[in-house]
């Protein structure tokens, strides 16, 4: 039987890095709250929020069912697919690597979230802009180019070669760093305008993704929904102003 995924039907958001992982293995899946019919719709994603998947009950999206499985939180879900459509290490130390690295990936989504809605989720971005601006510039100063920076290296480590995040082969990891620097360049298009020059490794990786058979029919397919000022990847230009350069803080 096909994964049931749910997610929000108007953005890409967090659900993109299952639906990528999905789609980069040709597996078949549903798209309920996209979908029509008994059990589909946002209708068919709140009953499984509401008591439907007791006692398995997600606290919100993404989740996926498999069958009796229900799976919640992006790096959860992927730490589940991964092994099951062949895009996980298959060493026990590189699946526990893998798993800590797309933990980061969730920490780096949630500052780039913070950009535009530094107070409360709650609050319209036009009620928090001068908030976000300051909360903005100091992601691209200093939280950004430290994430970045961090995956450059780890893929310059990569005993199997740089081409990967682990091991030799495409992992969940990739597709992730993928959705990463599309969603960045289009946030920030002037901060990361010479982005490639500063992080070839992840370039490479995110270039090399997006020409995979599967992804690039995804990417060109109406599946994909375009980036937009509902998801977690927003353009707001007067956010675009701080340069990306790296400096020394806390992590």
């Amino acid at each position: 039987m096909p994964y049931e995924f749910y997610y929000w039907p108007g953005i890409q958001g967090r659900g993109e890095f299952v639906r990528l992982a999905l789609e980069a293995a040709g597996a078949p899946y549903v798209d309920v709250a996209r979908g029509r019919g008994a059990g589909r719709g946002v209708k068919g994603l709140m009953s499984m929020l509401e008591g439907a998947a007791a006692p398995q009950t997600p606290f919100a999206p993404p989740f996926l069912r498999d069958g009796a499985v229900v799976v919640s939180h992006v790096a959860n879900i992927l730490h589940y697919l991964g092994p099951k459509l062949g895009l996980a290490p298959k060493d026990e130390a590189g699946r526990i690597f893998a798993n800590g690295l797309q933990l980061t990936i969730t920490d780096l989504v949630a500052e780039v979230h913070d950009t535009h809605h530094p107070i409360s989720t709650d609050l319209y971005y036009e009620d928090q802009k001068k908030e976000a601006k300051a909360r903005t510039d100091a992601f691209l100063r200093h939280r950004a180019p430290k994430y970045l920076g961090y995956f450059e290296r780890v893929l310059t480590d990569n005993p199997a070669g740089p081409a990967h995040a682990v091991g030799g082969d495409l992992t969940t990891v990739d597709l992730s760093l993928f959705q990463v620097w599309a969603g960045l360049a289009y946030a920030f298009p002037h901060a990361f305008a010479d982005a490639g020059k500063r992080y070839p490794g992840v370039a490479a990786v995110a270039a090399s993704v997006a020409q995979l058979p599967n992804v690039a029919a995804y990417l060109a397919s109406d599946r994909r929904i375009p980036f937009n000022e509902s998801g977690v990847f927003r353009c707001y230009p007067e956010l675009d102003q701080a340069p990306a350069s790296a400096g020394r803080r806390k992590s």
